[in-house]
């Protein structure tokens, strides 16, 4: 079968990769384009460590093809940070401790990105509810939610 050839934006950079038809924007994330940040952890869609934004939609990579991402704009983890300046959530994740193995880092602070873009005052309940399809198996919530809730405090400038 022959590949096909995508023209997207990653992070507000041109790409052009070729893929499979079969192969999951995960896979071309990651094999394709070294961008190995977005992380597999079910391959399902079920636990939210792939997590990417397309044209501002909180997706699971594992769960939409290479080829749908023509014409798109993808945001992934490694363009979180602008150069070395951290964002505020990755400074506050750092802080608050609210990361220990990292699978499910990168999903969880692009979704809390995704919240904050769309809410900047969430409540407790707010962030909770946001992230339950994000998975993490090692800290227990409380200081992600605590992480996000001090994110948002400083971007709204408090």
């Amino acid at each position: 079968m022959a590949k096909q050839h995508v023209a997207t934006t990653i992070n507000g950079d041109a790409v052009e990769f070729l893929c499979e038809t079969h192969q999951t924007l995960l896979d071309v994330l990651r094999d394709e384009l070294g961008l190995t940040g977005t992380k597999e952890g079910c391959g399902t869609g079920d636990c939210g460590a792939c997590s990417v934004t397309i044209d501002g939609r909180l997706v699971c990579s594992c769960l939409v093809l290479g080829v749908e991402a023509a014409g798109k704009s993808i945001q992934t983890i490694e363009g979180m940070a602008a150069g070395t300046q951290l964002h505020p959530l990755q400074r506050k994740f750092l802080e608050h401790a609210a990361l220990q193995c990292g699978i499910c880092t990168p999903g969880i602070l692009i979704a809390a990105r995704s919240l904050l873009e769309r809410n900047p005052d969430p409540t407790e309940e707010e962030i909770r509810l946001w992230l339950a399809g994000n998975l993490c198996r090692c800290t227990g919530y409380n200081k992600i939610v605590d992480a996000v809730l001090d994110a948002a405090r400083e971007m709204r400038g408090e």
